[in-house]
């Protein structure tokens, strides 16, 4: 094919929104003949979904050969955000997490991930992405990367990058490679300033330090990305790292890095020992860290009634698999 071809191609994918290569009629008929023998568009719809009472709604889609991933779509006034998830189960078992109680199934394409944004019933609403759903992103460094490009790219979907946020537990071989080929945001999943609780919360924490991580962003060269995001995700979990102890070493370890922290009320999961503090010590909490110098805030709990926490989901739907 000559060379306009792989524009024309990229055009019709993703800017006019088409399901079939035979609908890409300025590619002569031999062309997507020739296309059609290898290629299909690759789109795939959601199999079920659930609807929350706060409009919140998780779909579930099929991958790998019969496995399981979940994507959210959170309306919220003027903006409109889809949650999406690079991995089917994860490796890095966070006792909290029910998508790490799943063990690692595989990653997901590129194509698996872009689906999830693409055949989404609500895709012409969205506004904003977040690498937050099932898996960790850094973990899927290529395909993560691929979809991003394909995403952000005037020949691709064209969204700034500013419109996605990238989330991950900390993989510092992979931190640097993402800070230096996107400019997407980076959330980090923090959740205790102290090394021996965050361990028993996130098993990463024996070989990836929130030390480790700290210095790479510290020591990344962030000129230029003024609108750049780096923000920090807190569980919080009653009792356990919700102290003021823990609010002194939070501003101890992130003083001189511009950046917020996002404090997330805990999602009970089946089995799970942690409870959530109520609203007020939350509020408290977040007071406290904004007093000190860090913009904090708190995000919202959606989707509650329909199992909106990552793996509970596709979780329900494998069991059902295994009991049939």
């Amino acid at each position: 094919m000559p060379g306009f071809a792989a524009r024309q191609v990229a055009d019709w994918l993703y800017r006019k929104e088409i399901s079939s290569i035979e609908e890409m009629t300025n590619l002569s008929k031999k062309m997507r003949e020739i296309l059609s023998i290898d290629y299909e568009v690759g789109l795939s719809a959601p199999i079920n979904s659930a609807e929350s009472s706060d409009g919140t709604k998780k779909y579930l889609y099929n991958v790998l050969n019969d496995k399981y991933i979940e994507t959210a779509y959170i309306p919220d006034e003027d903006r409109a955000t889809i949650c999406v998830s690079s991995q089917a189960g994860c490796k890095m078992g966070c006792i909290f997490c029910m998508t790490g109680k799943q063990g690692f199934q595989g990653n997901l394409t590129s194509n698996e991930i872009l689906n999830q944004f693409r055949s989404l019933p609500e895709f012409r609403n969205l506004t904003n992405m977040v690498f937050m759903g099932m898996g960790e992103p850094l973990d899927n460094i290529n395909e993560l990367l691929k979809s991003l490009e394909i995403l952000t790219s005037d020949w691709g979907y064209g969204w700034s990058p500013t419109r996605i946020t990238v989330s991950t537990v900390g993989l510092k071989n992979s931190i640097s490679e993402f800070l230096e080929r996107s400019r997407c945001h980076l959330a980090i999943s923090l959740h205790s300033p102290f090394d021996d609780e965050r361990r028993k919360l996130m098993p990463i924490q024996r070989t990836n330090s929130v030390k480790d991580i700290l210095d790479i962003i510290r020591n990344f060269d962030f000129n230029g990305q003024t609108q750049r995001r780096v923000s920090f995700e807190y569980i919080l979990f009653k009792g356990m790292n919700d102290t003021p102890r823990h609010i002194k070493e939070l501003a101890r370890i992130l003083n001189g890095i511009k950046c917020r922290i996002n404090i997330i009320r805990f999602h009970h999961i089946p089995g799970s020992e942690f409870t959530s503090p109520g609203m007020r010590e939350t509020i408290e909490f977040k007071e406290a860290l904004n007093a000190r110098g860090i913009l904090t805030t708190i995000r919202s709990s959606r989707g509650e009634d329909i199992q909106a926490a990552c793996g509970l989901l596709s979780t329900l739907e494998q069991n059902k698999g295994k009991q049939s």
